[in-house]
């Protein structure tokens, strides 16, 4: 198999990715609600981690297959397209945020890392839920 091969099946390895980066935030936020610090710590690396690899693959997909159009005209274009800009601003708006937050845990400097996250983790958890919506959206529910 050649990598443009291995690339084209990176789409739903990207929405999986994503989905289980909500899960994630998701038992991070109970953890660290129950006071659990070190379970947060070590579920929110995770959720580091699992995204770090999602943007490897998904960096990957568009290096060897370039942009996937959007097939449909009708009312699901606007729809989709709102869905995949607030996911993308946001994307890149949490990128810098994350690792902020992750240094002024790792400081200790808590009170910012609090002040980042009230904020950081709805966004994140936005981004990770529309990037499974995108996937299904571009190639389940509004197929050609």
């Amino acid at each position: 198999m050649t990598v443009h091969e291995f690339a084209s099946h990176l789409p739903p390895v990207n929405a999986s990715l994503n989905a289980l980066t909500a899960v994630l935030l998701a038992v991070g936020l109970w953890r660290i609600k129950r006071g659990d610090t070190g379970g947060h710590m070590r579920v929110m690396l995770t959720a580091l981690s699992v995204s770090a690899l999602f943007l490897a693959c998904y960096l990957l997909y568009h290096f060897f297959h370039g942009a996937t159009l959007f097939p449909r005209h009708d009312w699901s274009r606007p729809l989709y397209f709102l869905v995949l800009g607030t996911h993308t601003v946001l994307a890149v708006v949490n990128l810098p945020l994350i690792f902020l937050a992750v240094r002024h845990a790792v400081r200790g400097d808590f009170a910012r890392h609090v002040a980042i996250t009230r904020w950081l983790w709805p966004s994140w958890m936005y981004v990770s839920v529309t990037g499974v919506l995108v996937y299904f959206m571009l190639y389940k529910w509004f197929t050609a």
